[in-house]
C-alpha cells in the first residue's frame, strides 16, 4: 500500500512539473510588445496617406465635412492574428473600392476630399463596426488595430468640429441576397431607428420615438423639420437616392421594410451618432452589389450621383456646401 501510493505521488509530481514547465513555456512565447503612442504619427495633413501598424488600417485626411469609413472590406489575414470565433464574419465586397472611388470623383471634380478610414483587416480578423470585446476578440494585434481604425475617425471627427462645427460620419457596408433569395436593390439607410419603428406612420414615429435614440441628433436638433421628414421625407437621404434613380430605404417612396430584413446601423454608428459631446452626425449606408459594387463601371458611375447627393443632402440641412470649401 506504502509503495503504491509512493507511485501515484511520484506520477503526480511529475505531470504537476511538467505542466507548470508547459505554462511557463506558453508564457514566454506570448510576446512583450511596445506599441507606439496613438497619435504619434500625427499632425495629419491633408492630402497625405498615414498607415497604421503592418499597415492594417489606413488614414486619408480629408477637407469637407465627411469621413467615410469602412470597417468590413478588408482581405488582410495575417497569422499574428487568430481568426475571431464568434460573431459576423462575412466581408462587404469591393466597399474599399468604393469608397476610394467616392473620394477619387470628389477630388478629380471638385478639389476636395471627404476624410477615408479603412480597415484592411479580413472580418475574420477584426470587426471595427463592434465593441473592442467581439471586435478583437482579445487579440492585442487586432485590439492595437481597432484602436487606430478609431483614433483616425476621432482625429478627423475633431477636426471637422473646428473647422465646420458639425458634420457627417458615413460607416460604409454592403448587404447580400435576402434569406429568401430575394436580391434587395434598395441602398438601406441606418439611422438607429429599427425596421419595426420604421414600419409606424409619421405621426407615430414623431410623437412616440425620441430624437435621442437616432444617430442624426445632431442634425435633427438644429433643423425645422420632424424626425419623419428627416429620415424619409422629400428632402431626407433616402428620398434624393430615389431622385437620382437610385433607390433607398427609407424614403418618400420606401418609407419602412415592412418586415424585410433591414439594417438600422451598428457600433459606429451608435458611437459617433449619439455622443452628445460632439456636433456630430452618423448614418450606415448598406449598399447593394449590383448596380453599385461589383464592376469599376459601376463604383465610378455611382459616385458621381452619391458625391451629388451627399452635396444637397448637406447643403439643404446644414447651408455648407461641401463642394465649394477652399
Amino acid at each position: 500500500m506504502v509503495n503504491l501510493r509512493l507511485i501515484i505521488f511520484s506520477i503526480l509530481f511529475s505531470t504537476s512539473l511538467s505542466c507548470s514547465k508547459d505554462a511557463t513555456k506558453r508564457d514566454s512565447l506570448i510576446p512583450d510588445v511596445e506599441f507606439n503612442e496613438l497619435g504619434s504619427d500625427g499632425p495629419y495633413i491633408y492630402g497625405e496617406t498615414y498607415y497604421g501598424r503592418k499597415n492594417y488600417i489606413t488614414y486619408y485626411p480629408g477637407n469637407i465635412p465627411v469621413i467615410l469609413s469602412i470597417p468590413h472590406g478588408g482581405d488582410l489575414s495575417p497569422l499574428e492574428i487568430s481568426n475571431r470565433t464568434y460573431g459576423v464574419s462575412v466581408t462587404d465586397s469591393n466597399t474599399i473600392e468604393l469608397g476610394m472611388a467616392i473620394r477619387n470623383y470628389f477630388f478629380t471634380n471638385f478639389n476636395v476630399r471627404p476624410y477615408l478610414v479603412v480597415n484592411n483587416l479580413k472580418r475574420t480578423k477584426l470587426d471595427a463596426n463592434r465593441e473592442i470585446v467581439e471586435a478583437a476578440q482579445g487579440n492585442l494585434y487586432a485590439e492595437r488595430a481597432f484602436n487606430e481604425f478609431h483614433h483616425y475617425i476621432e482625429s478627423a471627427r475633431q477636426e471637422i468640429i473646428n473647422n465646420f462645427n458639425t458634420g457627417f460620419l458615413l460607416d460604409i457596408h454592403g448587404h447580400g441576397v435576402n434569406p429568401d433569395g430575394f436580391y434587395d436593390m434598395r441602398t438601406w439607410i441606418g439611422y438607429l431607428l429599427t425596421g419595426d419603428e420604421l414600419d409606424n406612420s409619421d405621426s407615430y414615429i414623431d410623437q412616440n420615438i425620441s430624437i435621442n435614440n437616432t444617430s442624426i441628433y445632431s442634425l435633427i436638433n438644429t433643423s425645422n423639420e420632424s424626425l419623419s421628414n428627416l429620415i424619409r421625407g422629400p428632402y431626407s437621404l433616402g428620398s434624393l437616392f430615389e431622385n437620382n434613380s437610385f433607390t433607398a430605404l427609407p424614403s418618400v417612396s420606401s418609407p419602412s421594410p415592412e418586415g424585410m430584413r433591414y439594417f438600422s446601423g451598428g457600433y459606429n454608428t451608435f458611437l459617433y451618432g449619439t455622443n452628445r459631446n460632439f456636433d456630430f452626425n452618423a448614418i450606415q449606408l448598406e449598399f447593394p452589389f449590383p448596380e453599385i459594387r461589383d464592376t469599376p463601371q459601376s463604383r465610378n458611375t455611382f459616385s458621381s450621383v452619391f458625391v451629388n447627393i451627399i452635396k444637397e443632402y448637406i447643403q439643404t440641412h446644414t447651408s455648407i456646401d461641401i463642394l465649394l470649401i477652399e
